[in-house]
């Protein structure tokens, strides 16, 4: 598996100089610790600082969502793995602006000690942190223990509007609200086709088959609930939304998001044909797409295949996901508003 690199266990800090070179309008690395990345324009006075984070390998999450109506900083772990207390700390310390701090993350068992032990240090220095869990992923645990849902890329919409919500002058308990909303309204299945190599070791994640899919593959790897031979795109994306609708229902005039994403190595246009799956048989079922986003928002290196979320919407939640945002990696202007 070849790959542009220099020294393996150099690869996170060098992306980071050089996504922080790249996007110096938007971001700055905290001089402090190479980890910490932040908004350009530091904390503002009154408004819920917004932070999330997580292992490398998932660009553009996390720091490509850092900036106005999103994000304001992101600690970094090393790939695949969490970052430790200190970076995150550091971007709390960054981002508090005096009205509380919220902390969004996957729910993995080292992002959940590390951003705890980083939220116990912050309280000492009377920083208030709440912290909201993504766990969306319907094929890591059934329904009944949601709770040990993994958090994969529907995390990109909760992140959206709780962002959105921050950036409207939300108080810490309804940015926190908002941000558990989302996540108890959103359902995620992904389905796995060619396994990506971590760039210290430089062998696959995992083997498949040259004719061989995986659903409910982990975004790191972790096993699925069904392998089988490659099936066609319909009957994939057929497959994903079976196992999310008969964990949350979708009915006649709902409204939802759909987003589709790419784990770093599917074309575009295997994406659309997804897409064109999904957006019929919503439609069958009498639902309206309010927003849709197909492309590579939670990746896992260069791992083949794609996942499925649905979020279902409200009126709070659909302005919140229309919001604007002006991120490196995720830019939105609501229509008739100014970005």
């Amino acid at each position: 598996m070849k790959k542009l690199m220099n020294e393996p266990n150099a690869v996170v800090d060098e992306m980071i100089e050089g996504y922080a070179a790249a996007y110096a309008r938007h971001v700055k690395v905290l001089p402090q610790n190479k980890r910490a990345v932040v908004s350009a324009g530091g904390a503002r006075p009154g408004k819920v600082g917004v932070v999330i984070g997580g292992g490398s390998g998932h660009e553009p999450a996390f720091m490509g969502l850092i900036g106005r109506g999103f994000a304001d900083g992101a600690p970094v772990g090393n790939v695949f793995a969490s970052p430790p207390p200190a970076p995150i700390l550091e971007v709390t310390r960054a981002v508090n602006g005096g009205a509380g701090v919220i902390y969004m993350y996957g729910n993995y068992a080292g992002d959940c000690m590390n951003f705890d032990m980083a939220a116990e240090l912050a309280a000492m220095e009377h920083i208030r942190v709440e912290t909201v869990l993504v766990t969306d992923d319907v094929a890591s645990a059934p329904p009944s223990q949601a709770h040990r849902r993994r958090g994969i890329a529907g995390g990109f919409l909760v992140f959206k509007a709780a962002g959105a919500a921050a950036e409207r002058g939300y108080g810490l308990e309804d940015v926190v609200r908002v941000a558990r909303k989302t996540n108890d309204a959103i359902r995620t299945m992904g389905v796995a086709l060619t396994p990506c190599a971590v760039p210290q070791t430089g062998k696959p994640s995992f083997v498949l088959g040259e004719d061989e899919m995986e659903i409910g593959l982990g975004i790191h790897g972790e096993p699925g609930v069904e392998r089988g031979k490659l099936r066609t795109a319909d009957e994939v994306a057929d497959a994903l939304l079976e196992r999310i609708l008969a964990d949350m229902p979708v009915e006649s005039g709902d409204r939802v998001a759909v987003l589709i994403n790419g784990l770093g190595s599917t074309p575009q246009m295997e994406l659309f044909i997804v897409y064109r799956r999904v957006a019929q048989r919503l439609a069958e079922l009498g639902a309206h797409i309010h927003r849709s986003f197909v492309g590579e928002y939670v990746t896992s290196l260069e791992m083949g295949g794609c996942s499925v979320s649905v979020l279902k919407l409200d009126d709070e939640l659909a302005e919140l996901v229309d919001d604007p945002a002006d991120t490196p990696m995720y830019a939105q202007h609501r229509e008739g508003k100014e970005g």
